[in-house]
């Protein structure tokens, strides 16, 4: 069985449901927090700021990333500052480029040396993680999100890339990997044994913790008697006469 609590890696929940969070909140597993404008809107949001002010009065004492909306840098860039201004304990999420595939490190580089704590996000290459990193460089602490299980969709096996880019931070002490949108609880592990330091993980996938280490011979014939009911409950009939 695999201990929890043993981990290195810490356990962000994804999300944008308040009450969720909130039970979340009391698991000392769940380190911090993250959420994301699509999130946001499956979750019914459609006041952010007002939505993001209650989340931080709830949860004062563990980092939280609310994410920017802008598409031009100049706008980025006093939203993030201004998303910034709600709480010490917010990273203000940037994607590393806009709608055209611009950049966004410039924007980065000013807005790290201007104090403010990022998670550059929707990232997915090793290229883009060698350039974002160093305008993180002596900033205050922040993160880069790579999407792991983006990458894994596209059938690329994420974990020697993450292993790489765990490699890439070491001189940047400031800035922590994040291991975003993984797609089983298997990740956490995946992220755990190559020294990534964070894993963001959604409210469904986080569900499935009090099952690990489960034996294996009760689960099976929990799911058997699971097809079973289901297949009761259905009504499901064979007409032995028809046959």
């Amino acid at each position: 069985m695999r201990n929890l609590e043993n981990l290195t890696v810490k356990i962000f929940a994804d999300g944008a449901e308040l009450k969720g969070m909130l039970e979340l909140y009391a698991n000392p597993l769940i380190r911090g927090f993250t959420t994301n404008p699509t999130l946001m809107r499956k979750a019914g949001i459609t006041n952010y700021p007002e939505f993001a002010q209650a989340v931080i009065a709830a949860i004062p004492d563990r980092p939280i990333s609310f994410e920017v909306f802008a598409d031009e840098f100049e706008e980025m860039e006093w939203q993030a500052k201004e998303i910034a201004s709600w709480g010490g304990q917010v990273n203000v999420k940037i994607p590393v480029t806009n709608t055209r595939g611009q950049s966004s490190a410039p924007l980065v580089r000013r807005l790290s040396r201007a104090g403010v704590r990022l998670n550059i996000t929707a990232m997915m290459t090793l290229q883009q993680v060698a350039e974002i990193a160093p305008c993180l460089e002596g900033g205050p602490s922040s993160y880069i999100s790579v999407f792991a299980g983006r990458i894994a969709d596209t059938g690329r096996d994420p974990v020697p890339m993450m292993a790489e880019a765990v490699r890439l931070l070491r001189d940047f002490p400031n800035v922590q990997l994040i291991w975003a949108s993984p797609r089983e609880l298997l990740n956490i592990y995946h992220a755990n044994e190559i020294g990534c330091h964070v894993i963001t993980v959604t409210h469904d996938v986080l569900k499935k913790l009090t099952i690990v280490g489960r034996n294996l011979d009760e689960y099976s014939l929990d799911t058997v008697k699971m097809f079973f009911t289901d297949a009761q409950n259905a009504g499901f009939r064979l007409d032995k006469s028809a046959s």
